[in-house]
């Protein structure tokens, strides 16, 4: 793990809290459309809130 202030370590854990919400709150809302091209877009887009939600936690490891 790298040497991560407090502020820093506090900082991380707001960030991947937040991509946590968006990754939640685009797949609520690719669940509730009927367009599939609409639908894919967003399942895309929680995608790659993911993503940057595991990017953030590899800086935990």
């Amino acid at each position: 793990m790298a040497n991560l202030t407090t502020k820093e370590l506090s900082a991380l854990d707001d960030q991947i809290r937040h991509e946590q919400v968006l990754v939640k709150k685009y797949q609520a809302m690719a669940c509730l459309c009927t367009d599939p091209k609409v639908q894919n877009d967003l399942n895309q887009i929680a995608g790659k809130h993911q993503q940057h939600c595991s990017t953030l936690m590899n800086f935990l490891h």
